[in-house]
């Protein structure tokens, strides 16, 4: 899709939904920086299955809720590629917990990994896009954040703060080449659901899907994908819903 000879960053890209990108991206000839909180193990097979497609790859730990990790990461990025063209937000953490027993150390932590992260990570590519005047910024939000939560209202105050700033950046940055977008999953087979998925409430949920399943990590990529290429050019602003019809 027009995309080779870039490089995109990816948080999140050793599992699910973030593996899922990091893996089309790259077969499109995007080079791909993905990273990893804990399990580099994970990360690095990732790094040799795109290396083993021709792509191009290499990962990075990263901690969301540590500034310094940031910049830290951004050094390494610009001595071994250069730039970022392309940032996809996706690293995220959920939590299942009724409001009256969330914890302040629990509300800090959710906004602090879903929502000050991609915050803070849009702040360190815009400048090296806008100079470029090209720059694609995904950032994966959730249903949650534009229906409510029941049991996990803070993961979903925080996914409404994303795709806020979603709009915001779009508001502020289209003019100089750089689309802004959020992609709005419903519920995804990826190991971050499992525990909703066994519970009542969450079987229940996956029952009103008008499509009848849940997604595959594979077309919430495609969207992104989507969103990354030349064909999307003229979208800036917007949130897609990929949710199988929950949000109607």
């Amino acid at each position: 899709m027009k995309i080779s000879n870039k490089t995109a960053l990816v948080t999140g890209g050793s599992r699910g939904i973030g593996k899922a990108i990091a893996l089309t991206l790259a077969s499109e000839g995007v080079t791909v920086i993905l990273t990893y909180h804990r399990n580099r193990e994970l990360a690095q097979l990732v790094v040799s299955e795109i290396k083993n497609m021709g792509g191009s790859a290499l990962s990075i730990q990263l901690d969301q809720q540590e500034e310094i990790g940031k910049s830290m990461i951004f050094n390494e990025i610009y001595n071994k590629v250069g730039g970022v063209d392309i940032l996809i937000n996706n690293a995220g953490i959920i939590q299942e917990k009724s409001f009256k027993t969330i914890t302040s150390n629990d509300f800090d932590t959710m906004i602090a990994v879903n929502l000050r992260g991609p915050f803070f990570l849009c702040q360190k590519v815009l400048p090296y896009m806008i100079q470029q005047g090209w720059g694609r910024i995904i950032n994966i939000a959730s249903i949650g954040g534009q229906w409510g939560g029941v049991n996990q209202p803070h993961y979903a105050s925080a996914k409404a703060g994303l795709i806020n700033l979603t709009k915001s950046l779009a508001k502020m940055y289209s003019k100089n080449g750089v689309t802004v977008n959020a992609v709005s999953p419903g519920l995804v087979d990826t190991d971050m659901i499992v525990n909703e998925m066994a519970t009542v409430r969450g079987k229940e949920k996956a029952k009103t899907i008008p499509i009848g399943r849940i997604a595959t990590p594979q077309e919430v990529a495609n969207v992104v994908m989507f969103l990354a290429s030349e064909k999307a050019s003229y979208i800036s602003g917007q949130t897609i819903n990929t949710n199988g019809g929950m949000y109607v």
